[in-house]
């Protein structure tokens, strides 16, 4: 089922459309929560969160546009739901002095955000369809058989491409360390 027909029959509140969608875009979901969060809630926190986006999708159903599409609708809100919660974070318990800093230091997140960038930057370096399988296959958590067959490529020719992109973004971060 593409896109526009699940957004029209999450209009018509067909609990089997939210049921494709959790499981169709949970992992997406999931990548948007866990960047926005970068790396400062834990496993149950982003699950929590990504529900959160989904009820949501079921209670605004019927506001959705389905030439829109989804995705962005999706993302949009769980970024929204990733700030609200960091915004409501509050240390529980005063801190002892001599504890290490759990945060990241202004240095440590300078040193990840730039390392993101080169790799996103690589990514966006990829030819057609190998930037599409990539960023699929690995951000958004697709299935390889799925995004193959959308593609037009067989799944060996897209686990080839995926070693060559592999290959060809390791090269060009030759140096970068990992955080």
């Amino acid at each position: 089922m593409d896109e526009r027909t699940l957004v029209r029959k999450l209009n018509r509140g067909s609990r089997s459309a939210l049921d494709t969608a959790v499981e169709r875009y949970t992992p997406y979901v999931s990548a948007v929560i866990l960047r926005a969060l970068a790396g400062r809630a834990c496993r149950e926190d982003v699950e929590e969160l990504c529900a959160d986006v989904f009820v949501a999708l079921w209670t605004h159903a019927d506001q959705l546009d389905p030439a829109q599409g989804l995705r962005p609708w999706l993302a949009a809100v769980a970024r929204n739901r990733a700030t609200d919660w960091l915004r409501q974070q509050r240390p529980s318990a005063p801190i002892p002095e001599d504890a290490p800093d759990p945060a990241p230091g202004p240095e440590e997140l300078a040193q990840r955000r730039e390392q993101s960038a080169r790799l996103w930057a690589a990514v966006d370096g990829l030819g057609e369809p190998d930037r599409t399988l990539f960023t699929r296959y690995y951000y958004e958590g697709d299935k390889l058989k799925t995004i193959a067959a959308e593609l037009g490529l067989s799944q060996t020719a897209a686990k080839q491409r995926l070693f060559r992109g592999r290959k060809a973004l390791k090269a060009a971060l030759k140096g970068v360390e990992t955080p």
